[in-house]
């Protein structure tokens, strides 16, 4: 008695499996971050020359509150837009620092919002602390263009502005300090208008750079 074994033949009739791809992300996405960065920066790049600090009340008025509340908004759509096209890599701490830095404009906002409808909480020690998340956010937002940068996931324009735009606290924070106040008010203007209004054109008028499809 003889005993055999027979190998079963590979089907043919079955196609091979893929392996699904995410989803290209929308362009009209990006364009509207795009316009809402644009926005947002050119509000308060205005609202910051329009608007000073009232001499009496020792505050400033709602309307450059405002402004600076839009300019978050917007950055909150430009960390969204670099979340989903994989902008600083796709690996899970550099998606993670995207997450990291959502909250912490989240935070900021929060104050944001605490400083327009209830300003005399301004010195209290728990919305002290939380002012402190708007320079946070603003240096993570530094962090980010100089990742994107070194990624390369974005191309052309949409590479090298983040970079330029996001340094806008590297820049404002050792000028305030040498410079008057008002000389420090036009650099920030400028600033904002040269580098974030202008990404937000380029988001806006150029999606493929991202990676973005119609």
């Amino acid at each position: 008695m003889s005993l055999e074994t027979t190998q079963i033949p590979a089907r043919t009739d079955v196609p091979p499996t893929r392996v699904p791809r995410s989803a290209p992300v929308p362009a009209r996405l990006v364009r509207l971050a795009g316009l809402a960065v644009a926005a947002g920066a050119a509000a308060w790049a205005v609202g910051t020359v329009l608007f000073e600090l009232d001499p009496v009340t020792d505050d400033f008025p709602v309307p450059y509150k405002v402004t600076s509340l839009l300019f978050q908004l917007g950055l909150v759509a430009l960390v969204a837009v670099q979340l989903r096209t994989g902008a600083t890599g796709t690996g899970r701490l550099a998606r993670g620092f995207l997450h990291a830095e959502h909250v912490m404009l989240g935070l900021a906002i929060a104050s944001s919002v605490q400083w327009i409808v209830a300003p005399d909480l301004s010195e209290n020690a728990f919305f002290l602390t939380l002012d402190l998340f708007w320079p946070l956010s603003m240096l993570g937002m530094a962090a980010i263009g100089i990742r994107i940068a070194i990624a390369g996931r974005w191309r052309g324009a949409a590479r090298v502005w983040p970079a330029i735009a996001e340094t806008w606290a590297l820049v404002m924070f050792p000028t305030m300090a040498v410079v008057s106040e008002e000389t420090g008010t036009y650099v920030s203007a400028g600033h904002l208008l040269l580098g974030y209004t202008a990404l937000g054109v380029v988001l806006a008028a150029r999606p493929e750079l991202t990676g973005a499809r119609d």
